[in-house]
């Protein structure tokens, strides 16, 4: 469960705060239906950049924004959905787009899935209370952002060979940067970074993606619910919604697929990795190019009980597939391959872990012999907007993309077969779930019981603490309607 112990002294600062500094805060609902954003709200949005580091940004948090830099409303979910044309597989693929999010990225909503209970409880200060934000990319990303937005100072803590888009954003925004050794692989040494900090004895809260259940919640309220409305329209045609892909990553965005399974229980949940360091797939090891998603742990917020499948993708297809969709030559080859040129022209809304995600749906498609009755639903995390540097760095390793390289990588895409996919029973579950023992019971001070509890107690466990949402909605209201700006 989240803790809402309300700290009333705190809390009545945090409003005060709140009111000079002119913030008021979303509700779950809101951001599900930005269509109960205030009036108000929406007069400053229309004069607001989409990045802008402005209080009314808060209110983009949702898979609606419309989808412009500047001055933006609401309309409906941001996706796009790719074809057989383009995936090679019967079955279609939907992928929501991260890209309209602030800071270009969904992160920015676990973020504030994980700060927004703190702050209107009154167990967070953002007066004197640094939030530091540990990280693969794009959750630290989104930390310093809603830190920025609520005008409380942020530290933020990712891997140095994360791209060089992320640190040069990052140096406007967060207080402090700190790289660790590594790559998107190296999340252990990120731990023993908070674990430095917090015997620093600075004032100072640790918003862990990987242990803060605000981050699946955000994602099972949130995202789970846009894609139900976006599939809604396929299953009254007649389509079967079959799955939901996601890379493990910090765990969070699979909270998704736990919505979606309580509205439709034949459908699965697949959690992807990269092939280079395949900890849930085959308890393995090592580093990987696909950016975003670590590894070497299972993060406590994964529910492996209702996780249903595992796939690796090797990190080389991703790479070559940017390029693919990115080149000028690349584009020119998908569309004389049958792709609509609309849809060719916006394959950009793919980042590196989007791509690796719609390459393990194609597999989870091929594996299951999904048809044109079918439909499969995955995640652009984020798009090339945060990546053209490693564009540029593959031109200098391979060379010009030529009609020759993008002929190539097509059949690629066509050659994705069903390897390294496992289909897990209950047995194969509960191997997944008793490895988080070696991270957080051994490593951060997490118990046996609670553990069990995941797994024994699991539908109080973890539905209980899903069905916080209301509760936290409440506060935020509470905590608006004190604030008085509404």
């Amino acid at each position: 469960m989240i803790d809402l112990t309300v700290h009333e002294k705190i809390l009545e600062k945090n409003i005060t705060y709140c009111r000079e500094k002119g913030i008021t805060l979303p509700t779950f609902a809101m951001m599900k239906n930005p269509e109960l954003v205030p009036d108000n709200i929406r007069e400053k949005l229309k004069e607001t950049e989409l990045w802008a580091v402005h209080p009314s940004n808060l209110y983009r948090i949702t898979w609606k924004n419309e989808p412009r830099d500047s001055g933006g409303l609401f309309g409906g979910v941001n996706h796009f959905v790719l074809p057989p044309e383009l995936t090679g597989c019967r079955a279609t693929i939907i992928m929501l787009a991260g890209r309209w999010f602030p800071t270009g990225a969904h992160k920015v909503g676990a973020t504030y899935g994980c700060l927004a209970p703190a702050l209107v409880t009154g167990q967070f200060d953002p007066r004197k209370t640094k939030a530091v934000w540990p990280s693969t990319g794009n959750y630290c990303r989104g930390g310093a952002y809603i830190s920025a937005l609520l005008a409380c100072n942020a530290v933020a803590i990712l891997p140095e060979e994360m791209s060089r888009e992320r640190f040069e954003w990052l140096k406007s925004i967060a207080g402090e940067i700190i790289a660790t050794p590594g790559c998107e692989s190296n999340v252990k040494e990120i731990f023993d970074k908070c674990w430095e900090l917090r015997k620093s004895g600075e004032d100072l809260r640790i918003f862990n993606q990987f242990d803060e259940m605000g981050n699946p919640l955000w994602h099972y309220v949130v995202t789970g619910s846009s894609i139900e409305e976006i599939i809604e329209p396929y299953i009254s045609a007649g389509k079967h919604f079959a799955g939901y892909v996601s890379s493990s990553g910090s765990g969070g965005t699979l909270g998704a697929g736990y919505y979606l399974k309580q509205k439709f229980p034949r459908s699965k949940i697949v959690a992807a990795e990269a092939l280079q360091c395949p900890t849930l797939l085959y308890n393995g090891f090592g580093a990987h190019r696909i950016e975003g998603i670590g590894d070497k742990h299972v993060p406590w917020v994964h529910d492996c009980r209702e996780t249903d499948f595992v796939i690796g993708v090797d990190d080389e297809v991703p790479m070559r597939l940017l390029r693919l969709f990115n080149e000028p030559e690349g584009r020119v080859a998908l569309i004389a391959a049958g792709v609509q040129e609309s849809l060719a022209e916006n394959l950009d809304l793919l980042g590196i872990s989007g791509i690796g995600n719609m390459v393990a749906a194609i597999k989870f498609a091929k594996y299951n012999e999904l048809t044109e009755k079918d439909m499969v639903v995955s995640i652009a995390t984020d798009s090339m907007q945060l990546y053209e540097s490693r564009l540029k760095e593959l031109e200098n390793e391979r060379g010009i993309y030529t009609d020759f390289q993008a002929q190539k990588d097509l059949e690629l895409i066509s050659a994705i077969t069903m390897d390294h996919t496992e289909e897990l029973s209950y047995y194969g579950r509960k191997t997944l779930h008793n490895l988080k023992y070696y991270t957080w019971v051994e490593q951060q001070g997490r118990t046996v019981e609670e553990l069990n509890d995941q797994w024994y107690d699991h539908d109080n466990y973890w539905y209980s603490m899903f069905n916080q949402v209301d509760a936290i909605d409440e506060l935020i209201t509470d905590f608006n309607s004190r604030v008085g700006l509404l």
